[in-house]
């Protein structure tokens, strides 16, 4: 059963995180600590496949969090080895809300020259042709995933080993991926031309670990190598870290979103800390949304870091005026209706002797639907808030991703069918602000602002303007936003 929480629903959720290690003792429970410091990328289901040159390969696969799956040590002695690969999904793709064991990756094939397995981050956007054509000849699909189709490319493949196999099926594959993959002897590294997903080189010990985002890294003790490069191939042996570039090269459009709210905080991305990057994106945003103010409130967690610089910028001080219940867990997972319409009070409450009398400036990363920013709102007015003024660290999110983050449709987003006026009338606040697209980019370190005849990262979730052609999605109806608007 999947585990996402009710009250949950108003934020934008990454697919999945992936995380794989090379010469360690128990590589799997590696993994396992890997996965639970990436969590926060997919809280559905997860799985681990090791290699054991005497066991050969074994996997779990579960619903459910890390801690209640992979910390048994009578699972964990199943999995054993020096080679191990895993995966934590949130599903945007397959049978979204009423997963099927059989879609949690990792996914194994058996080739000619032996098994390998793969965990896929991202989306692939032309995967419904694909999939057509590849029932068309012959075959057989085990899973509702688009990730799967790689693995049968990969069958098709004449080329001689498994990571020639690999490349020659990513070169049909249109979207996002990053990938982590494994053979009996080998573990593999992939990002895709653009860059879109993040994927990280560490080292542990002897050994060598790929991980989604740097946090893994260092629950296991491993230190931080590098990134791996858009469109760069990585194949990890027991002699070491081979490099191959084996697609067209293209120019860098990694996912904005990630500054914003995927990463952990303490996370590393393109150099630079993503908690330092939050507490500037609420610079900007207090450079370019002031208002008259008795506190600066985050909507806790994501809201933070950034509430922190508006505060900072502006003089306001910054105050915990919502505190987040951090023990929600498992217990409403399917809440009584009565329970269902205290809304946002099971996971946020009021600190009221604060807010009483004040006029409040709430600091969220985004508004999607807008029906937790009204909630919200409504708590702290209940609690005798002079005025609301919510300041947005992002641009109006107007557009649906297509390259691994669950979007809800574009006529469900606030922004795609109101203005910003329009919404704060619909949030029935005293004011409603976003950081210029711009903002953002200068506060990831893009001095001038965003370019925008050449973007240097993905953001079609504000822009509309996506680098890969979501093809499955037109084909569907979808429509791209007009070259004039």
């Amino acid at each position: 059963m999947p585990l996402a929480h009710p009250f949950d629903d108003d934020k934008l959720k990454e697919e999945c995180g992936i995380f794989g290690v090379i010469g360690a003792s128990d590589a799997a429970n590696f993994v396992a600590l890997g996965l639970h410091a990436l969590q926060h990328r997919g809280q559905e289901a997860g799985g681990i496949v090791s290699h054991d040159a005497d066991q050969g390969f074994n996997s779990v696969r579960r619903f459910g969090y890390v801690r209640d799956n992979f910390t048994d040590q009578n699972v964990m002695k199943t999995l054993p080895g020096l080679l191990a690969i895993g995966h934590v999904r949130y599903s945007t793709t397959g049978s979204k809300g009423q997963t099927a064991i059989r879609d949690v990756q990792p996914f194994f094939g058996e080739f000619s020259m032996g098994g390998a397995a793969i965990a896929h981050n991202g989306n692939i956007t032309n995967a419904d042709a694909l999939r057509r054509e590849l029932i068309e000849r012959g075959s057989i699909f085990q899973s509702s995933s688009d990730s799967e189709c790689i693995i049968h490319l990969m069958a098709r493949s004449l080329q001689r080993n498994i990571p020639e196999r690999m490349e020659d099926a990513l070169r049909r594959v249109e979207g996002a991926f990053s990938i982590v993959a494994m053979t009996r002897t080998k573990l593999i590294g992939v990002r895709d031309p653009l860059g879109v997903r993040p994927l990280v080189l560490g080292k542990v010990g002897d050994g060598w670990a790929l991980s989604s985002e740097t946090c893994a890294l260092d629950i296991i003790g491993a230190s931080f190598v590098r990134e791996i490069k858009p469109g760069e191939m990585v194949v990890i042996t027991e002699k070491g870290v081979e490099s191959i570039f084996p697609f067209r090269p293209a120019k860098s459009r990694f996912c904005i979103f990630e500054h914003v709210y995927f990463s952990r905080p303490d996370s590393i991305l393109g150099g630079r800390s993503v908690y330092e990057t939050r507490r500037e994106i609420g610079v900007e945003l207090a450079r370019e949304t002031p208002v008259d103010a008795d506190i600066v409130c985050p909507v806790p967690d994501s809201g933070t870091p950034a509430a922190i610089g508006y505060s900072q910028e502006s003089g306001i001080p910054y105050a915990m005026g919502i505190i987040r219940n951090q023990y929600m867990g498992r217990t409403f997972i399917e809440p009584t209706e009565q329970i269902r319409n205290m809304g946002v009070r099971l996971k946020l409450n009021v600190n009221r002797a604060l807010i009483k009398g004040k006029r409040i400036i709430l600091v969220d990363d985004s508004v999607v639907r807008g029906t937790t920013s009204r909630k919200i709102k409504e708590m702290v007015l209940d609690a005798g808030a002079a005025e609301v003024h919510f300041r947005i660290a992002s641009p109006p999110t107007a557009w649906p991703c297509f390259y691994g983050v669950d979007t809800p449709q574009r006529e469900k987003l606030l922004a795609a069918t109101m203005s910003e006026e329009e919404m704060r009338q619909h949030l029935g606040v005293d004011s409603l602000r976003f950081i210029s697209l711009d903002g953002l980019y200068r506060a990831v370190g893009e001095a001038n602002g965003r370019d925008p005849d050449a973007p240097a990262y993905c953001d079609a979730c504000f822009s509309g303007e996506y680098p890969v052609e979501p093809a499955d999605m037109i084909s569907k109806g979808f429509e791209l936003k007009p070259a004039a608007e």
